[in-house]
């Protein structure tokens, strides 16, 4: 997943290894677990000797950001068999597509599927997160009663986490069957033309909720 979002990333515009792991924070936001930082210069490395990816000494005058070192005053662009990789990476919608790594950083680059290539994914999403909730649902019928508290919070926190992903899916869905893109109503109240992923504990279910309840 992470050479998927690397060429992605690349498709947009050559990039310093330092931008490059901005971007990539950034981008995926609450499913960054796709990808570890000690795991982008290797992959930039198999990239370059696949072809995919090619080096820029960049310009010399041109301000980069202090301590980042001689690798990331390496500009990486992509090459013309980089694009041709990047649309065969983004049209696979396997069962690694579902989960929430591969899900995460296809629905970034959405906007280059076509309708029939989101729709598919959004409901092999659907289906397994519903998959996921209706274990949840039997592991607390099952095991109510042998449950601390807080571990039966923690279900039930996944439960609920499970619950609103599949709503947020099903309204891309209809969205999508309609041919109206999505919108999303943003904390201030506007509208976001553009669908917005999952937060941290909608894409992880297994996460607890930490102390984000802390009053001032």
């Amino acid at each position: 997943m992470l050479e998927l979002a690397v060429l992605g990333l690349l498709h947009e515009s050559p990039m310093h290894g330092y931008e490059l792991r901005k971007r990539l924070t950034s981008l995926l936001g609450a499913f960054r677990a796709a990808f570890s930082y000690g795991s982008l210069y290797p992959t930039l490395k198999r990239l370059k000797e696949a072809g995919y990816i090619a080096e820029d000494a960049g310009d010399p005058d041109q301000l980069v950001p202090p301590l980042t070192g001689k690798r990331g005053r390496i500009v990486y662009k992509l090459t013309a068999e980089g694009k041709e990789r990047f649309a065969d990476l983004l049209a696979q919608a396997g069962p690694e597509t579902y989960e929430d790594s591969g899900f995460g950083v296809h629905f970034a680059f959405f906007s280059r599927l076509d309708q029939a290539q989101r729709l598919r994914i959004l409901e092999g999403r659907r289906r397994r997160i519903e998959e996921r909730r209706e274990g949840l649902r039997e592991t607390l019928t099952r095991s109510v009663e042998r449950l601390d508290a807080y571990t039966l919070e923690l279900q039930r926190h996944g439960l609920d986490a499970c619950e609103r992903e599949v709503r947020w899916l099903n309204e891309l869905i209809v969205s999508e069957q309609s041919g109206r893109p999505p919108s999303v109503t943003t904390v201030g109240g506007s509208n976001n033309p553009e669908p917005q992923a999952p937060s941290v504990e909608e894409a992880s279910p297994a996460e607890p909720d930490a102390a984000r309840k802390e009053e001032n």
